[in-house]
């Protein structure tokens, strides 16, 4: 999910009625507006309005919070769905489509996506979402000042991470690390980065289709990976116990602000909360999310997709428009915004940082969609449910002193259990 992908907002679900509002005019007041329920809040809310305002057409904006979901399903049983909905998970677009939720939809001619994300979005053969907005979800953020020579390698990563965390222990510096556990999706971020890189061809994409075992070695060897990292003395400010109790945002702030750590690894919208509240002029670099080796560095995408309810013409007409290269010209000058549409011209990214991005997303060799966000029902995570929960449960074991063989298979027990439970996989 944008910061949707894939970032989830903690805002509370609005009231189907009376959810605040910004009507933009583009015809007869007359004319229906077509109503459009985000999960954006804040700045991208207004990034958004932006947009549409651009519409040949009325457009009314609602946000409906973090658990869009929850609000939608309550106005399906209503009778008072909204035209177009922008979901931050792929999942939640094929289940709707199969419920009869949604309309059939076709894209813009200029409509172009990476390889494998506009799979995700059909059902029965059928396209039901459009992608609108993309998050690069493999990025490690730093200050060369604090960190002159980035790992390669989750080797490197690893013993990068003893070294400082030896010296966060004495005094005598900075925590290595940096994590919102206090926030599932950044832990299952994690995950899928290192599942990613250590699995066979084809296992990654089977678990997302629930048709892999998720005891599987190279689920084991992803968690193994990661409670060889996270068990580390010293890797996190505080400690384990602490970095459950900190937020993603607090995360960001820990590096580009207090400097208490030295990497955070998060989505190209660190971008955001680090042009907030960063001090001086020095602008945090990245560097790609080691895998075994450096040419094996694991890129991961999250992303929100535009849908249509059925019975509404408006909004799958509105849902084609968004579809198109132009639609969001006015986000993209503004900064902040990666789109998932690779015909865009790099050169309209006014954003460098958002430019490098959408560069990496073309070439490439092969980009993976977030599994979290794939996952059916409950499984794929929420505040303190599914694959956000079990895996802050594996982190509160891992940096707690439980053995990693334990912690790791307390962990796919669950997830094998979890998978069962909501029809996901064994």
């Amino acid at each position: 999910m944008t910061p949707a992908g894939r970032l989830r907002r903690r805002t509370l679900l609005r009231a189907a009625a009376t959810t605040a509002a910004a009507t933009v005019a583009g015809c007869s007041r007359a004319d229906p507006a077509v109503q459009v329920a985000v999960v954006w809040s804040g700045g991208e809310l207004a990034r958004f309005r932006e947009v549409v305002a651009g519409y040949d057409g009325r457009v009314q904006v609602i946000s409906a919070g973090n658990d869009i979901d929850a609000f939608l399903r309550a106005r399906q049983l209503a009778g008072t769905s909204p035209d177009v909905a922008i979901l931050p998970r792929s999942g939640l677009v094929i289940e709707y489509a199969r419920r009869g939720w949604l309309r059939e939809l076709k894209t813009a001619a200029s409509y172009a996506v990476p390889p494998g994300m506009a799979d995700l979005l059909t059902a029965d053969g059928k396209r039901y979402g459009v992608w609108v907005k993309a998050a690069h979800k493999s990025l490690f953020w730093f200050y060369r000042k604090m960190l002159p020579t980035p790992p390669r390698t989750w080797d490197q990563l690893v013993t990068l991470t003893r070294r400082l965390g030896a010296r966060a222990r004495a005094g005598d510096g900075p925590a290595p690390l940096s994590v919102g556990a206090a926030d599932g999706w950044v832990l299952t971020d994690w995950f899928e980065n290192v599942l990613a890189d250590v699995s066979p061809p084809g296992h990654y994409e089977a678990l997302a289709r629930g048709e892999a075992d998720w005891r599987s070695p190279p689920v084991h060897t992803a968690l193994d990976r990661l409670a060889e990292l996270w068990s580390i003395d010293g890797a996190f400010p505080g400690g384990g116990r602490r970095a459950l109790l900190t937020q993603y945002e607090e995360s960001v702030i820990q590096v580009v602000h207090h400097q208490r750590a030295t990497m955070l690894f998060e989505a190209d919208f660190v971008d955001d909360v680090s042009r907030r509240f960063r001090r001086g002029t020095e602008l945090p670099e990245t560097f790609r999310f080691p895998g075994s080796r450096h040419a094996d560095s694991p890129l991961i995408v999250g992303g929100d997709a535009a849908v249509a309810f059925a019975g509404s013409a408006g909004g799958a007409q509105l849902v084609r428009w968004l579809s198109g290269g132009n639609a969001f010209q006015p986000w993209l000058r503004a900064g902040g915004y990666l789109s998932p549409n690779v015909s865009v011209p790099l050169d309209d990214y006014r954003d460098p940082v958002r430019r490098h991005f959408a560069d990496e997303l073309r070439t490439a060799e092969a980009v993976t969609f977030d599994l979290s966000d794939r996952l059916p029902g409950p499984f794929t995570g929420s505040d303190g449910v599914g694959i956000w929960r079990i895996m802050q449960d594996f982190f509160a074991d891992v940096t707690d002193g439980v053995a990693a063989g334990t912690a790791t298979r307390r962990a796919t027990g669950q997830l094998a259990a979890a998978a069962r439970s909501a029809g996901g996989g064994r």
